[in-house]
């Protein structure tokens, strides 16, 4: 049975993509994996998750269904329990960055131009929305009220730190790349051009490749 997810999330009318139930769980291993070895928070794919869980379901109303004593009941669980820790781990990553990285995020969003995809899911919106606001209640109730007038304000964006978009990371190129721009590493380098063959692995300055993670091109490993 084909899973339908729209990246997108257009309106109805726009071209959909149909997934296969194997399809639809390696793009959940590949957005796991992405998510779990990049520096920022990535796109969120909420669609794949959605589908995923439906998926989930309909493979435990066929064990339920299925003779306890067959072998293949045994494996088809493990498969289940598998694909569902996958999912879990996806999730809690995002919600540790959100948490570690919430003021940013959440400018991110605000400054979003209209048309861009947004990389958080609406529950993660909200949730990031009040984290922000249960943080600086905290702030205010703990110690800002006890200062002077003009120190009662703390500017998040500069007291939280950002995600390291210097940090080198592993990929995996996907698709060819040609003149990918390379910043250097010291004051004694020069910006030099390099091209990625197909299937060849490399490690690289993570902002360097942002958009070729975001645009599936080549994947975190």
């Amino acid at each position: 049975m084909a899973e339908e997810a729209d990246p997108e999330g257009s309106e109805a009318g726009s071209e959909e993509v149909l997934l296969t139930p194997a399809q639809l769980i390696r793009s959940l291993e590949q957005a796991w994996m992405n998510e779990k070895f990049a520096p920022e928070l990535l796109e969120s794919k909420s669609e794949i998750v959605e589908c995923v869980v439906e998926q989930l379901e309909h493979m435990e109303e066929n064990l339920k269904r299925a003779k306890g004593g067959d072998l293949k009941v045994g494996i088809h669980r493990m498969e289940v329990e598998r694909i569902r820790y996958v999912l879990s781990s996806y999730l809690r990553c995002r919600l540790r960055k959100i948490e570690k990285y919430f003021p940013h995020i959440l400018e991110k969003e605000k400054t979003r131009a209209e048309g861009d995809p947004s990389i958080l899911s609406p529950e993660e919106f909200a949730f990031a929305k009040e984290y922000m606001a249960n943080t600086e209640a905290h702030f205010r109730n703990v110690a800002l009220k006890h200062m002077p007038p003009n120190l009662q304000k703390v500017d998040l964006l500069k007291a939280v730190a950002k995600p390291n978009l210097d940090s080198f990371v592993f990929l995996r190129v996907k698709e060819r790349q040609e003149n990918i721009l390379v910043e250097p590493e010291t004051d004694e380098q020069r910006e030099y051009v390099i091209d990625l063959d197909e299937d060849s692995q490399h490690l690289i300055r993570y902002k360097t490749i942002a958009p070729l993670v975001a645009s599936g091109a080549v994947h975190l490993i």
